[in-house]
């Protein structure tokens, strides 16, 4: 041991005891420095899936139509954020959050897991529905319906801490906004 190893070991709080004699710690890496957070809405964004989808679907199909003439325009762009939103839920109806989206159901509701499949079907049929010129509108109507019919299910979840957890608030403005965007496309 060195001197500087002695000094060091005497004046290091961590290494001395009422009851030991003075012998050093092993040496240790510096604390890492804080990470900082991203802020809150980004977190809120990519840490909901749908959302998620809904954005990325909306961005990719934007950066498409800088090079498929046929893709251009904000209304192209949204109705493939609403495609890629509505395959991911729809995915979810057969995927590992089945169990949870089944409880969601609010319990008057007869056949909580073939309601479940059920939309996920109409979710499927939806963002197929989005893809054509020709039904393009009626299925973002369609898909609109469909979001204000399973909202009862989301209330039901937050109240009763059932299902894929979701505070109220967050989850309603989340879904007006859903809503909004498929209105945008029923109307254009």
């Amino acid at each position: 041991m060195t001197a500087t190893d002695r000094h060091t070991a005497a004046t290091d709080p961590r290494t001395r005891s009422s009851s030991t004699p003075t012998r050093p710690l092993p040496p240790h890496d510096p604390a890492p420095a804080p990470r900082r957070r991203p802020p809150r809405l980004v977190r809120f964004v990519l840490g909901n899936v749908t959302l998620t989808a809904l954005v990325l679907g909306a961005l990719v199909t934007a950066g498409l139509g800088l090079v498929v003439p046929a893709l251009a325009g904000s209304q192209t762009a949204l109705r493939g954020g609403l495609f890629l939103l509505f395959l991911i839920a729809a995915s979810g109806r057969v995927g590992p959050p089945r169990a949870a989206l089944v409880a969601m159901v609010p319990p008057r509701l007869p056949r909580p897991a073939l309601l479940v499949a059920l939309t996920g079907v109409l979710e499927v049929a939806g963002a197929v529905g989005l893809l054509l010129p020709a039904t393009y509108r009626l299925a973002a109507f369609l898909l609109g319906l469909l979001l204000i019919a399973v909202f009862p299910a989301n209330v039901y979840a937050a109240r009763h801490h059932v299902g894929l957890p979701s505070r109220l608030v967050p989850r309603t403005l989340e879904q007006i906004l859903y809503l909004g965007v498929a209105a945008a496309v029923a109307v254009a």
